[in-house]
């Protein structure tokens, strides 16, 4: 009895690994539009006017007055050559680093958007 009963499971199996299957598997790939908004770019940097003037010993006295008739405390900032060249190059870096950050941006906002679309 015990064989009869695994019998009809062997050959239910077998029976059915010998059935072709003739349907065809086809694959179809559809591109779908990223849909990422584009930021606003932030507001352009607006540093107000700035007066710089040189004193020296040759024009000290004169500076004086004119930082005085300008309602302003007489208070000096001095920077050694050394230093003016280091705040010449750090500022040149900061641009170069602000352009490429754009460039970067600029990138991505056209790798996002695609190609023109003609109408």
């Amino acid at each position: 009895m015990k064989p009869l009963l695994l019998l009809i499971p062997i050959l239910l199996i077998l029976s059915s690994c010998g059935k072709s299957i003739d349907k065809e598997i086809i694959t179809q790939t559809k591109f779908t539009e990223r849909n990422i908004p584009i930021q606003e770019h932030p507001k352009p940097i607006d540093f107000p006017d700035t007066e710089w003037f040189v004193v020296s010993e040759e024009n000290f006295d004169a500076a004086m007055e004119r930082i005085k008739e300008h309602g302003g405390s007489i208070t000096f900032m001095a920077m050694t050559p050394k230093g003016y060249e280091n705040l010449a190059v750090g500022v040149g870096d900061l641009r170069r680093y602000i352009l490429q950050q754009k460039e970067i941006i600029a990138y991505y906002e056209k790798a996002i958007t695609g190609p023109p679309k003609k109408e």
